[in-house]
């Protein structure tokens, strides 16, 4: 499809109003942004708003024109409204009953998210349990660097699109074809979408059994014209033969398409390097990120081979990630107090994640404190014990997990697995652990363990307020 025939369809969304259901979320909020860019006439409610939390994102959102209601219902006054809810939303919900009384047209976010990305004609879809936002990210910046003018659709803000108009930069709005984006395969919506070019980078266990996610991201690589495929996952390396025509990458096996040259990997604090081989041509590229962590090379390897697909050299991605400034959340150095403490601001929250951010902190000398907040009662009890293993055996003897309990906002939930649990489960592995379960008491106990030399890091999804927790931490331990 074509850049008009792509904003022609985009015509067709904005002809009406839409209301977006936790509009504050990190899948909500880019695509009412995006809709939004488009001309849409946008409302939205927010729990968060609710209590009071992230007040400064959602006084950003009523300045772009997007009204904003209680989630009480009183939003949705016409029937002429689409209702965008995720579709974990119960029925209860006051917006979701009033739409079904006036007949409103309802879309999941994910539903919403394809039906963009499939008409671009030129979808770039990464997928993978981990290092999806970080790899959209990069793309994004390359196909920008470009000049492909893309349009962006990730979870977490990129810094290098963030401006005093646009502190919130989680979306792009592009007018070329090319939309690059973020799939899910938590809620199996993965299966909605038909890209150009599919990325995968990695498949553990996180929100399904692992028997689930290979079916999923099976089905994800057969419907994809193109695919880049991470070779050093074995999980992503059996799905291979569904792939029609892939490119492959890796830092460690030679055999991959692009891969990184042995003992030229050199890690820093605040970033990591390597050399990129090109077995296409033999051609070597020298790469310097901004972000640490192998891992990040990882991200830049799927990122690149995403771009070639899409036409851009390797020397131009090279050249563009240099400039890579990272995304918020996403090992995130808050800062570092006179004392020589540091702040970490994290998005870790499922095992693999989790797990690269401790390596990388590991990689450089000083005490970790991990603060975990688990992102709902659901994920310990599906993972809850994995997550137990990576935080005893990757930290050492002197570094230590505070827990405070699952991150709530409301609606029923199975609380069988606590971060209690979590707690024990951590040392009876060997590590150490501390359950505090309320999240300020965990503040003050980490600002009173703190030493010279700690890096403190803090992690968890789904709650904007874990940065400004953070950066009380960073001014309380100075």
């Amino acid at each position: 499809m074509t850049a008009s025939a792509m904003t022609a369809h985009a015509d067709d969304l904005t002809a009406h109003p839409w209301f977006f259901c936790g509009i504050g979320g990190s899948g909500m909020l880019p695509l009412a942004l995006i809709l939004r860019g488009h001309g849409a006439e946008i409302a939205g409610s927010d729990r968060s708003r609710d209590q009071g939390r992230s007040a400064e994102k959602f006084a950003w959102l009523e300045a772009q024109g997007i009204r904003l209601f209680p989630q009480d219902g009183s939003g949705i006054a016409s029937a002429d409204q689409t209702l965008v809810a995720s579709a974990a939303v119960e029925n209860t919900v006051p917006e979701v009953v009033r739409a079904t009384e006036l007949g409103c047209a309802r879309m999941t976010r994910a539903e919403l998210l394809a039906t963009l990305f499939n008409a671009s004609g030129r979808g770039i879809a990464v997928g993978g349990t981990s290092g999806k936002s970080t790899v959209t990210g990069m793309l994004g910046w390359i196909m920008a660097q470009a000049g492909r003018d893309p349009t962006i659709m990730n979870g977490a803000v990129m810094k290098n699109f963030v401006s005093a108009d646009a502190p919130f930069a989680s979306a792009r709005v592009g007018g070329g074809d090319v939309f690059v984006s973020e799939v899910d395969e938590s809620d199996g919506s993965i299966a909605l979408y038909r890209p150009a070019i599919a990325v995968l980078n990695n498949v553990s266990l996180d929100h399904k059994s692992l028997e689930e996610l290979r079916a999923l991201f099976g089905g994800f690589l057969a419907a994809s014209d193109r695919v880049a495929l991470n070779l050093d996952d074995a999980e992503s390396a059996a799905l291979l033969h569904l792939a029609r025509d892939a490119m492959t990458f890796a830092i460690d096996r030679g055999e991959a398409v692009l891969h990184v040259a042995p003992g030229s990997i050199a890690d820093r604090p605040n970033g990591v390097s390597g050399t990129v081989v090109d077995t296409r041509d033999g051609s070597r590229h020298a790469l310097a990120l901004r972000v640490p962590g192998r891992h990040n090379l990882a991200n830049a390897l799927a990122a690149l081979a995403g771009a070639s697909l899409a036409d851009v050299p390797v020397a131009e991605g090279v050249t563009a990630l240099g400039s890579f400034a990272g995304l918020a959340r996403r090992f995130d150095i808050v800062g570092t107090s006179p004392q020589g403490i540091v702040v970490i601001d994290d998005f870790g929250h499922n095992p693999e994640k989790v797990a690269a951010t401790l390596d990388t902190l590991r990689m450089h000398p000083g005490r970790i404190i991990a603060f975990f907040q688990p992102h709902g009662f659901g994920p310990l009890r599906q993972m809850g014990a994995e997550l137990a293993e990576v935080l005893a055996t990757r930290l050492g003897p002197d570094d230590l997990t505070v827990l405070c309990d699952p991150v709530y906002f409301g609606g029923t939930v199975d609380r069988s697995v606590s971060s209690e649990h979590v707690a024990a489960w951590i040392e009876a592995a060997g590590g150490h652990a501390e359950h505090i379960p309320e999240r300020t008491a965990c503040a003050d106990r980490i600002v009173t363990l703190a030493r010279p030399g700690d890096r403190i890091v803090v992690m968890g999804a789904r709650d904007d307020t874990l940065s400004s927790f953070a950066a009380d931490i960073l001014a309380r331990v100075g």
